[in-house]
């Protein structure tokens, strides 16, 4: 009987995805000086774990570069070699080699066979005792834009067609596109357009790029046919023409250069190779890449990452306590979960109705039934809270990706930095941890590129050497802070006004510290002297703060200069289930999130003023706040407009407070969130809706965007 192992390739490649990442984690933890033989060992396994599988399923591409790994490692391990720091550069390059090679063999990704092939003789050198004439470069994204003189030798050529964005969107994916090669963008019919990159990078990291600004789902992507050397020869010619008339890579958009993009337009579809697009699928069955041999793509599972901080040396050794934890866990498809989790919240909405209904019946008569009927709900929420904490994933899944990050770029920039974690058990739903990672990005290269100085000017100043960022993670009431922090200069208050000035944004010397603070925030903002492949285009923390914002987060910033800065990200801890409180405004019922509610209230007549250009404002213990009627935001008929003969709900969200006029609140009850967007169509004011009780449907207030179109809808109330 034949057995078919193509069924066990899923397996396969999440195990080797675990090893590979564990692997990471234990030489970016290892001491050269002085090296734990059991780290060593377990690094030994992983690459021998690794070798086996790829053996068993015939991908001798991986097994080849892992026995080399493996003979390496033998020899450091068994004591006939001491371990340097060229050693660990290898192993960390041999890692991305094999993660590649993994991604060509799982998604059908390009892999670099010139670059695998210097890895393997950089470590068939060093088990041969000798030392690299260059230190050994992992081919990460840090460091792929040096990889050779020749950009467009060998690289691929795609072209992602775009849905309708705005142009901002458009400019900044063309910013970040542009580090990994080079961009165009080209207009497409019904106002879209397309951008065309040629690069050496894999096609999965060009989608991660993408997904920070857009949803991957309405990207289109074909890839081109490798430009012959001709094609190359006019471009390179084409290229350094410019650089030599305008200044290398400075370019202004004269009437040279557009003649010279008048020159390239005339070139025939042939020459340029922009006819021949050809869609992935295709490539990849040409190429022989079908479902045999590359099983459909799961979702990926993580290893428990490391946490790098002073308390490295406990923290292994609560690790080595129980070795076999893993093996008391199990492999389920997130669909499956999905699945559960909407069947707990049909039965939570199901809970509510015969609550609801069971109201009126009379106590007495009913004790027993009313009796059943609480005990379902209190099972219901005990197991609707079971099985979300099935979705819930540690911190340390995202904590993980960022030790190797900040070592590549601390190196590259000059830079001693001591990256320290704190609270990566601390757990988020899996659908906001995969969010989350590319703002963080972000923030942690931000800290590193302008937040640390560099060891000169910080042992100027009296610190040490090597600077700290603190990356931390834990709950607040009902929902998780996550800092990053650093030690370095701090925010510079005159230089981000004056630069705001520049920018032609409404500032005044008279501004807090943290409304300056939140200037940094705007499209297009930069304090950077020089654009570098790091940052300085002022691509970014906009989108962070937008990003942030479509979570139901928010972002704060605490700076003092010369002592360092720290932002704060708030994020809830799910999007699926909320607490919330059911309001009434007319005949409409509401739904607040109670994360959002301070306190209500009815007020007195004379706490409300009118402010002539600024509606109405109410007096709350000597402060005062917005008075934002809900029956003006939606234009529906209220049953009360006096707001001394109503009730008001005071709300905080961004650090602002506002007050919201309704006719009364009804109860505060759990209720299970549906995507309005998916179902209907995205409406200002509200971020979904729900079930209630009785079957009727609810909508759930969006309280930022209540509280930041408050004060245009006030204006236009006085006009």
């Amino acid at each position: 009987m034949t057995i078919d192992i193509s069924q066990f390739y899923q397996v396969f490649f999440d195990e080797a995805e675990e090893l590979l990442a564990e692997m990471e984690r234990l030489l970016l933890g290892v001491d050269v000086a002085a090296p734990d033989p059991e780290d060593l060992n377990a690094i030994f396994r992983t690459a021998h774990s690794v070798k086996g599988g790829a053996s068993t399923f015939g991908l001798t591409d991986m097994s080849e570069v892992t026995h080399v790994l493996e003979s390496l490692l033998d020899r450091i391990r068994k004591g006939e070699m001491a371990l340097t720091s060229n050693h660990v550069d290898a192993f960390l390059a041999a890692k991305d080699s094999l993660k590649m090679q993994l991604d060509g063999h799982r998604h059908g990704a390009s892999v670099d066979q010139e670059a695998v092939a210097n890895v393997r003789m950089v470590l068939h050198d060093l088990a041969e005792g000798l030392v690299p004439q260059a230190p050994v470069v992992a081919p990460s994204y840090l460091t792929a834009d040096a990889k050779n003189h020749h950009p467009t030798e060998g690289a691929h050529r795609y072209k992602i067609e775009l849905p309708p964005v705005e142009q901002r969107d458009i400019s900044a994916l063309v910013d970040e596109l542009g580090l990994m090669g080079r961009v165009k963008v080209t207009p497409l019919e019904g106002g879209r357009s397309a951008i065309i990159i040629t690069t050496h990078e894999s096609l999965d990291d060009i989608i991660a790029i993408c997904s920070f600004v857009l949803d991957p789902e309405d990207l289109k992507i074909f890839e081109a046919p490798a430009l012959t050397p001709e094609q190359r020869a006019i471009e390179a010619a084409e290229r350094k023409r410019i650089e030599e008339q305008q200044g290398y890579g400075f370019f202004d958009f004269d009437d040279e250069a557009e003649a010279g993009a008048a020159r390239e337009d005339e070139l025939s579809d042939d020459e340029r190779g922009y006819g021949f697009f050809q869609p992935i699928e295709q490539i990849r069955a040409a190429a022989g890449i079908g479902s045999e041999a590359a099983p459909p793509p799961v979702k990926e599972t993580r290893p428990d990452p490391i946490e790098l901080s002073e308390l490295a040396a406990e923290k292994k050794a609560a690790a080595k306590k129980d070795p076999h934890a893993e093996s008391s866990s199990i492999r389920v498809s997130v669909e499956k979960v999905d699945q559960l989790i909407n069947l707990i919240g049909e039965l939570v909405i199901t809970n509510a109705m015969l609550e609801q209904r069971s109201g009126n019946l009379d106590p007495m008569a009913h004790e027993r039934l009313l009796n059943s009927i609480s005990q379902l709900g209190r099972n219901t929420r005990e197991l609707q809270e079971a099985v979300m904490s099935i979705r819930m994933m540690p911190m340390d899944f995202v904590f993980s990706r960022f030790p190797r990050m900040v070592r590549d770029l601390a190196s590259k920039l000059g830079k001693k930095v001591d990256f320290i974690t704190n609270g990566a058990a601390t757990e988020l739903d899996k659908g906001l941890i995969e969010r989350i990672v590319d703002p963080l990005t972000h923030l942690v290269r931000n800290s590193i590129d302008h937040g640390i100085e560099m060891p000169a000017a910080r042992v100027a100043a009296g610190k040490s050497e090597a600077g700290r960022l603190f990356l931390s993670a834990g709950h607040q009431g009902g929902n998780i802070v996550i800092e990053v922090s650093d030690d370095g200069g701090g925010l510079n208050r005159d230089r981000i006004l004056a630069k705001a000035s520049e920018n032609g944004l409404a500032v005044s010397p008279n501004m807090t510290d943290e409304e300056v603070w939140q200037l940094i925030f705007a499209p297009g903002f930069s304090t950077a002297e020089q654009v570098t492949d790091v940052s300085g285009r002022g691509v970014g923390m906009d989108v962070v703060k937008r990003n942030i914002a479509s979570m139901g987060g928010t972002v704060d910033i605490r700076s003092a200069r010369g002592f360092g800065t720290t932002i704060s990200i708030s994020l809830p801890l799910t999007l699926a289930i909320l607490d919330g409180m059911s309001i009434r405004s007319g005949d409409e019922i509401y739904i607040l999130p109670l994360s959002f509610v301070v306190e209500s209230l009815q007020p007195t007549a004379e706490d409300i003023r009118d402010i002539a250009g600024r509606g109405r404002v109410l007096k709350v213990r000597g402060e005062y706040l917005p008075l934002i009627p809900l029956y003006q935001m939606f234009d529906i008929t209220p049953r009360i407009t006096d707001p001394s003969e109503g009730i008001v709900v005071i709300l905080e969200t961004e650090g602002k407070k506002a007050a919201l006029f309704v006719d009364e609140l009804v109860g505060q009850q759990q209720v299970v969130v549906k995507n309005l967007e998916a179902n209907y169509r995205k409406v200002a004011g509200v971020s979904g809706a729900t079930i209630l009780g009785d079957g009727g449907v609810a909508l759930i207030l969006d309280v930022a965007a209540l509280v930041r179109s408050s004060r245009q809808l006030l204006d236009d109330a006085t006009v």
